[in-house]
């Protein structure tokens, strides 16, 4: 059964996050609040954990997962990053975009596209996600919380605890997220010269980004 943890959205209760964060680095699945939708999210390094994450959400390994950072700063060391880039990235930041982009070797080579050597990254905005990723002092491996065989993100956490207390380890209750999952932007053609791609038109506006 999943642990639930109700926390003030703007004011997160320190020692619920720290619990969750315990869930976390023995290897359980937590299911998130971001600012765009639910998440489910684990320890990057445990190999055990992201395979449960994409059972739960039903994909493959060619399916991007996502590495939820804190700032730009932590999201340089998981993937090149050039001016022209950096630049994109500083404008959208945080918000709920994802962008793919090269990997570096800090990422484990399971968890990015095993043709491409991408991955995808993002900075969310939202107070009680970067509370918890600052807890835990290190990005976590995250997928939206689309159940398998349907197309809608869930955005109630009471809803997430019916349906997936049984495969999650925990539920972190900070109220409603939006209803739409990130917009999702592909930066690698611009590493040679190219200009980014629009993968998915999500919550976050694609026009904000000349795109």
């Amino acid at each position: 059964m999943a642990q639930y943890f109700e926390v003030h959205p703007e004011n997160p209760q320190v020692r619920l996050l720290k619990q969750a964060v315990g869930l976390l680095e023995r290897g359980g699945i937590v299911a998130v609040p971001t600012d765009s939708s639910y998440a489910l999210a684990c320890h990057l390094d445990d190999k055990a954990a992201a395979d449960r994450l994409r059972q739960i959400r039903g994909v493959d390994e060619k399916h991007h997962l996502t590495l939820l950072c804190r700032d730009l700063s932590e999201l340089a060391n998981y993937a090149r990053v050039d001016n022209r880039q950096y630049r994109l990235l500083k404008s959208a930041t945080p918000g709920p975009y994802t962008f793919i982009l090269e990997a570096t070797r800090e990422v484990p080579r399971r968890v990015s596209h095993p043709q491409r050597k991408t991955i995808g990254l993002r900075v969310p905005d939202h107070k009680v996600l970067q509370e918890l990723l600052a807890l835990h002092g290190a990005p976590l491996l995250a997928t939206t919380l689309i159940p398998p065989h349907e197309t809608q993100p869930l955005t109630d956490p009471q809803q997430i605890r019916e349906r997936f207390e049984r495969l999650v380890a925990g539920v972190i209750d900070a109220g409603a997220c939006p209803s739409e999952p990130t917009t999702v932007i592909d930066m690698t053609p611009m590493g040679t010269g190219g200009d980014a791609v629009l993968v998915r038109r999500g919550r976050g506006d694609p026009a904000a980004l000349g795109l």
